[in-house]
């Protein structure tokens, strides 16, 4: 049964066939794709030349058209007679007929201009006034207006100073009256010896004139013309709506041209890179691709104007030019799917030259991998494949004599193994005896040197039991000197504090006694004021009695009635001085009243505090007298503990030596025990690597067993 074939992506064959295929197709895109770019730019730059050359004849012809009547103008202002005529109509003192015989021959002159050329709507002469009625124009034009934005015109006329000033194309003509757009210019008629004689001189020009003069210009099929100002406003154009409106396409030198990417459609950059490429030179042909408002790229070309300031500008669809460079396209798509065709037949051959052998090799590789020995490739080439087939068979013949030969190697090691095997556990044997008797005796050791350690630790812990006891005795024999200097100091101060007890106590007697006297003297104040409160009395009584006797007395007895009545006032005062004598008194009366109590009921309670005082004063001669004795204990304990100490550091150098020789000892038994161990361990690792041994070699001799030699 044939075996049925699938498509391996890691096959060698199938990548040479992926890079082969993938390198053709790419190769011959990029080849096509570049091509039909690079038409496109040749015939862009081919219509871009002849365009521009286009655009700077139709300049040229506007710059001539424009030219004849800025020529006109300067006629009008150089022309004697029309001088002459505007200043007689200025002139208040020129009659009437004179006037109106300048008038004509303006007029008619005027229109003599307007007759000769039929792209003429009109010819003004406006007055500065803007007075229609002061103004000439010639026939079939509507009057003068004078509106603000007209005046702003007139304003720009008068800025000139005589030199010509051109305005773009109105729909309604300059003074928005005209059923047409017109293209205006203004001109100041200047004279300087008489400044009321200078008028404006508007020429009117038909919209349809220049559309007459770029009638002959074309940019490819769809293409526009228009003219613009700095400003980047179109002029004129053939779409009367768009007059004074901004342009979306202008030149790169306009405001706003780095605003046309930013609205560009995302779109539009897919098929064609809208961008705008200004020249390095003026002398080259001035032209430049940008996207309209739709985001189609436009092919653009402009050439500014001598004339006036504006430029002319005509733009076209990319598209119209690039159409022939579309078959490239078409061309480039069949290339690619005949490239496909071509590297889908080298692909074929190459796996059949390089996959299939490869694989088939890769196959009896991995047969041989599975043991079998007798596999041999049936390749007849003498390319690098052939030699490799070749190899391959004389590989297989080598590995199969070796495969011989390690399987009897293969039986010897496994009869010395199982030899060794045997030995090896004879060893294992008595070195797990030995390792069991060091291992006893080490122990002992250890036991032995940990107990010499714990008595040495606890010989250390006393030790240090003593020497805090001994620091003990000696914090508390400092505590119980300050306790005794305290004790000293406080029988010293109770000493004091009984003497000033003392003093106070003989301070309250004599309080008492010259309270005593107080209380003495204001009983014989009262004693003293009563005589006198008696007296005031009997003086105010007399004072009475006289004051009546020298009423009866009549006129004589007025100066004792005086003098009885004086006696009388000062027998009050003293009776109110006394009043105020005697309260003071028994004030001081009941003042010493109280101190007196006072001092009664003081006098036994400094009585207890001495009694106490002496009391405390005893009490600390007590405790002086208790903590020399505690000294004398303290000393002793001290002296005591001292002796300890030495007992305890014989001690633990005892127990140190000791420790030495247990230390010594159980480091000789673990260095035995540590050698029987690793003898031990050596012996089983060797019965392990015995087995080990013994494994492989079973395993050899069974790996052997499945090559088919």
């Amino acid at each position: 049964m044939k075996r049925q074939r699938t498509l391996n992506f890691s096959s060698v064959g199938v990548k040479l066939f992926v890079i082969l295929f993938c390198t053709i197709v790419l190769l011959s895109s990029v080849l096509g794709v570049t091509s039909y770019y690079a038409a496109k730019g040749i015939i862009t730059d081919e219509v871009a030349a002849a365009s521009s050359q286009s655009i700077v004849q139709a300049a040229d012809k506007l710059d001539f058209l424009f030219a004849e009547y800025e020529a006109l103008s300067r006629q009008f202002a150089v022309d004697s007679s029309l001088k002459a005529d505007m200043e007689a109509i200025a002139d208040p003192g020129t009659g009437t007929v004179a006037k109106a015989a300048a008038e004509d021959r303006i007029r008619r002159k005027l229109d003599s201009v307007r007759g000769s050329d039929e792209r003429l709507l009109g010819v003004r002469l406006v007055a500065r006034s803007m007075v229609d009625a002061e103004s000439y124009k010639s026939t079939g034009i509507t009057g003068v207006r004078s509106d603000e934005g007209i005046l702003a015109r007139m304003k720009e006329v008068e800025a000139g100073k005589g030199n010509p000033v051109w305005f773009p194309v109105r729909a309604k003509g300059f003074f928005d009256t005209y059923s047409e757009p017109t293209l205006t210019m203004g001109r100041l008629l200047r004279n300087i010896k008489n400044p009321a004689a200078e008028y404006y001189m508007l020429i009117e020009v038909k919209g349809k004139a220049l559309g007459g003069v770029l009638s002959n210009l074309h940019i490819g099929q769809a293409g526009e013309i228009r003219i613009l100002d700095p400003a980047g406003r179109v002029v004129y154009s053939g779409d009367d709506a768009l007059l004074g409106q901004a342009s979306y396409i202008h030149t790169p030198d306009m405001p706003g041209a780095g605003k046309e990417a930013e609205q560009e459609p995302a779109g539009a950059a897919e098929a064609v890179k809208v961008q705008r490429e200004t020249l390095k030179d003026a002398s080259q042909e001035q032209s430049f691709t940008a996207g309209d408002e739709q985001g189609k790229p436009q092919l653009v070309v402009y050439q500014p104007l001598a004339t006036a300031d504006w430029t002319l500008l005509g733009y076209a669809p990319v598209s119209d030019f690039t159409k022939s460079a579309d078959r490239l396209l078409y061309i480039t798509l069949l290339v690619v799917v005949a490239a496909a065709l071509i590297a889908l037949v080298i692909g074929y051959i190459l796996v059949r030259l390089i996959g299939r052998p490869l694989g088939k090799l890769a196959r009896l590789m991995e047969e041989g991998e599975q043991g079998n020995l007798q596999v041999r490739t049936s390749f007849k080439g003498r390319d690098e494949i052939g030699r490799l087939g070749h190899s391959f068979n004389r590989m297989m013949e080598q590995i199969s004599r070796l495969a011989g030969r390690s399987s009897s190697s293969a039986a010897e090691v496994l009869a010395t193994s199982e030899q060794l095997v045997a030995a090896s556990g004879a060893i294992s044997s008595h070195a797990s005896e030995v390792a069991a008797a060091t291992g006893e005796i080490a122990g002992g050791a250890a036991s032995l040197a940990a107990e010499a350690e714990s008595s040495n630790g606890k010989v250390e812990q006393m030790g240090d039991k003593m020497r805090e006891v001994a620091g003990t005795n000696v914090v508390m024999a400092a505590s119980a000197d300050k306790i005794m200097v305290a004790s000293n100091q406080g029988a010293e101060q109770m000493r004091k504090l009984v003497a000033v007890s003392e003093s106070v106590l003989a301070m309250m007697s004599r309080i008492q006694e010259n309270s005593a006297r107080l209380r003495d003297s204001t009983v014989l104040i009262r004693s003293i004021l009563s005589p006198m409160i008696a007296m005031n009395k009997q003086t105010n009584i007399l004072a009475l009695n006289a004051s009546i006797e020298a009423v009866r007395a009549g006129a004589a007895g007025r100066g004792f009635v005086v003098i009885a009545e004086e006696i009388r006032r000062l027998a009050q005062q003293s009776s109110q001085s006394i009043a105020t004598v005697s309260g003071i008194t028994e004030e001081i009366g009941s003042q010493i009243e109280n101190t007196v109590k006072v001092v009664g009921e003081a006098a036994p309670l400094f009585g207890s505090q001495i009694a106490s005082v002496r009391e405390s004063s005893q009490t600390f001669e007590s405790v002086r007298a208790e903590m020399e004795v505690f000294s004398g204990y303290l000393a002793a304990s001290s002296a005591a503990v001292s002796e300890l100490t030495g007992i305890q550091q014989q001690l633990g150098q005892s127990m140190a030596s000791v420790i030495s020789v247990v230390q010594q000892t159980s480091g000789s038994t673990q260095e035995v025990a540590s050698m029987s161990s690793q003898q031990f361990t050596v012996s089983r690792e060797l019965v392990t690597l015995s087995a080990r041994l013994e494994e492989l070699a079973e395993e050899l001799k069974a790996s052997m067993q499945s090559f088919q030699g």
